[in-house]
């Protein structure tokens, strides 16, 4: 099953690091958030990817040009004009980078791959996202359940703490709940082929009329994760990760 990764946004809320690098290439831990994703893949036996490539994806194609000689033992015979990896630390992923436009939009980059991705289930995520969710269990859920689409649900979580009051005194006082009813996208999909038909064209935003259609027509099943996830949208949530990363505490490292 191949994994596509949306990997070509602006990340504007993020222009601290994006000014000069894709958002996926940010690092965590001194790895790019776009590696750590790969790795949740990895781990559930998910090692062929399509990446999406839109703003600065030349930086990317950088990346996994040097990605083995970075990691391998090698040797160079200037005389001959070759080299030869003697002892790699690689991971075996097969990695296909598509340029799919600088001004498209997340279904239209979806679209742009639909070629490659064949007549085949494919799993589909997010560039800037980490999670522990189980991607073996999201997949038997897809199957189990015989849609088009399969999204993970997240609860929302709370942006402020909430105050439970009797008359002017506060009764409890609760740090950031999570929204028992309210479920979000978490950006981790398993996807029939057939969902690209829903998508128009390059500006097409899968979040709007193809899920919208899905959700419509009864072909859109929830996976519900109640583990970790967080998104990296702004500065604050790229602290937050690499002081996860650096303490031992990251629970999207599911690797070994």
């Amino acid at each position: 099953m191949k994994v596509v990764i949306l990997a070509g946004g602006l990340g504007t809320r993020l222009s601290e690091e994006t000014a000069r690098l894709p958002k996926p290439m940010v690092e965590i831990g001194g790895q790019p958030i776009l590696w750590h994703i790969m790795k949740i893949f990895g781990h559930y036996g998910l090692t062929d990817f399509v990446i999406c490539l839109g703003y600065k994806g030349f930086v990317i194609k950088e990346y996994f040009s040097d990605f083995l000689l970075h990691r391998s033992d090698v040797t160079f015979d200037l005389e001959a004009g070759t080299q030869c990896y003697l002892q790699s630390r690689s991971e075996p992923w097969r990695v296909t980078l598509v340029d799919t436009g600088f001004d498209t939009m997340t279904g239209g980059r979806v679209r742009a791959v639909r070629d490659i991705i064949g007549d085949e289930t494919f799993c589909m995520t997010y560039g800037d996202g980490l999670s522990d969710v189980d991607i073996g269990a999201l997949q038997q859920h897809h199957r189990d359940n015989g849609k088009l689409a399969t999204v993970t649900a997240i609860r929302q979580p709370g942006r402020f703490g909430a105050l439970r009051l009797d008359g002017a005194s506060v009764d409890e006082m609760r740090e950031k709940p999570v929204g028992e009813d309210n479920w979000i996208n978490g950006g981790f999909f398993v996807l029939e082929p057939a969902v690209l038909d829903r998508v128009a064209g390059p500006g097409t935003i899968w979040e709007k009329e193809p899920l919208e259609s899905l959700a419509h027509d009864g072909e859109l099943s929830a996976y519900r994760h109640e583990g970790f996830w967080q998104p990296m949208d702004t500065l604050r949530e790229k602290t937050m990760l690499e002081n996860a990363w650096s303490t031992g505490q990251a629970p999207w490292k599911v690797w070994k």
